[in-house]
């Protein structure tokens, strides 16, 4: 018998707020530990909360972002659990009147595009972190109450999902649009954002739905792809042996590859869900969520599909360049003053963020101006400068800061399209490689790129690649 999965995720965004959810003390993650609390954060008796207007901002935001519904009404419930970093013995989080509902996210597919559909999204506080340090050889518990009250936007998906590629692609496109709208950083390596996994299996073609086991906090897409894979693969077995998959919660273990049993999966009613007494409803303003909806930037979308139009870059380009708002933001500045924008697309896409990369640097951080990488561009255009040569003066300018014109004349790398010189290469070239000589004039014609490449080495770059390659096949048809 062939299983499908069924896969629902419940993603955990951090929101970008400069304060905690209910109280003024900075949302800050790397202060001293328990320096950002208060009588508030903290649950001291008679600590009154008051919801974070900006928090309530950017869940409309992305609410609306994903083609939801905001709800001019929702309101506020207590869900009670034990967590040693939890010091209320409460959750203050939204139940039965979320502040979104609905919505979908589009992702990519080995099979095409699919739309994913939301439940809902709701806000609420997180809870603190505990640590486990050494010491003297004995493990200890230490609390940091710092994340105590820090915005969380829950965002549960409809069991849309069949296989952990598709949940690594919801995750991937969620982040985008997360960040696109400034909702949140989204830093999975910070616990910005974090995801619960639904999952159950059952025999293909059948609706109704097996026995779902849960996978608490996975922090990476990887996580999540290996975790559901492994997950899979253990309650399919089990169904395959005649035996029951139990309703529980489950941990990943990444360095065994397996997921282990924490405890039964809890039902709603014993959480306790009550209406907090001591916030009022929230109530937003038709005029505020219209307003909200004018400021939204440009989606993913959108913007890859204009930039094909506008700039006429292909569309693999396109959809590299848009990865992040701020890297299509750059892109954007480089194509307005490069002569050519395909040009500017390979230089961003490829050579540009190869070197960031190398260099551990964001987008945001980039020393190189638009204009100094237009002109580079304009330079690669007029056929001044070989992809060898380009490559080498970007790295200069990222680790110098100057104009490209200037780096070129100090160390000489002006491409040479001078017959003279250029013959002079070539015919030292060949007295060097006999062999490849006679190879290419018994019709082994692939010896062209090997000597091609040695040109440009002999060269370093500085041969002009078309008119040297025409003087090569030349000097190569000619008889000894």
């Amino acid at each position: 018998m062939t299983y499908e999965a069924v896969i629902g995720l419940e993603v955990h965004a951090q929101l970008k707020t400069a304060t905690k959810m209910f109280c003024a003390c900075p949302a800050a993650f790397e202060a001293p530990p328990n320096s950002c609390v208060c009588p508030v954060c903290l649950g001291h008796p008679g600590a009154l909360p008051v919801a974070n207007r900006r928090a309530a901002e950017l869940a409309v935001r992305l609410g609306l972002a994903v083609g939801a519904t905001v709800r001019a009404h929702s309101s506020w419930a207590r869900k009670s659990y034990f967590y040693p970093d939890l010091p209320k013995g409460y959750q203050i989080t939204q139940y039965a009147e979320p502040i979104v509902t609905g919505g979908a996210l589009e992702i990519e597919t080995t099979e095409g595009s699919r739309s994913i559909r939301l439940v809902r999204m709701h806000l609420e506080e997180d809870a603190g972190r505990s640590q486990h340090p050494e010491r003297s050889g004995e493990r200890t518990t230490r609390v940091d109450f710092n994340r105590c009250g820090t915005p969380l936007l829950e965002i549960v998906s409809v069991p849309d999902l069949r296989t952990p590629g598709e949940a690594r692609a919801y995750l991937v496109r969620l982040k985008q649009i997360l960040q696109y709208c400034a909702v949140s950083d989204a830093d999975m390596e910070k616990g910005g954002l974090r995801c619960d996994v639904n999952i159950s299996v059952r025999p293909a073609g059948e609706e109704r739905l097996g026995t779902p086991a849960e996978l608490k906090n996975l922090n990476s897409f990887r996580h999540v792809e290996r975790a559901l894979a492994a997950e899979i693969t253990r309650q399919v077995a089990r169904l395959r042996r005649g035996e029951t998959v139990s309703r529980e919660t489950r941990r990943w273990d990444p360095a065994g590859g397996r997921t282990h049993a924490m405890r039964d999966k809890e039902a709603e009613h014993d959480y306790r869900y009550f209406p907090e007494p001591d916030l009022p409803p929230l109530i937003l303003d038709p005029d505020w969520i219209a307003a909200i909806e004018r400021s939204l930037p440009e989606m993913p979308d959108r913007r890859r599909a204009r930039l094909v139009t506008q700039y006429g870059i292909r569309p693999y380009d396109a959809r590299l360049l848009t990865a992040t708002r701020e890297l299509a933001d750059y892109f954007e500045a480089v194509a307005a003053r490069a002569p050519d924008a395909q040009i500017a697309a390979n230089l961003v896409g490829s050579e540009l963020l190869g070197l960031l990369h190398e260099h551990k640097l964001e987008v945001t951080a980039c020393p190189i101006r638009p204009q100094a990488l237009a002109d580079l561009a304009g330079l690669r255009a007029k056929g001044t400068l070989s992809s060898k040569l380009i490559k080498q003066v970007l790295a200069e300018m990222l680790a110098s800061g100057e104009a490209p014109e200037a780096i070129i004349r100090s160390r000489g790398w002006v491409q040479v399209e001078d017959d003279t010189q250029l013959r002079a290469w070539v015919i030292a070239l060949l007295e060097t490689h006999p062999q490849e000589v006679a190879d290419y004039r018994k019709g082994k014609t692939a010896v062209l790129e090997f000597l091609m490449g040695q040109l440009m080495k002999r060269s370093q770059g500085r041969a002009h690649p078309e008119i040297a390659r025409a003087l090569l096949e030349e000097l190569l048809g000619a008889k000894p």
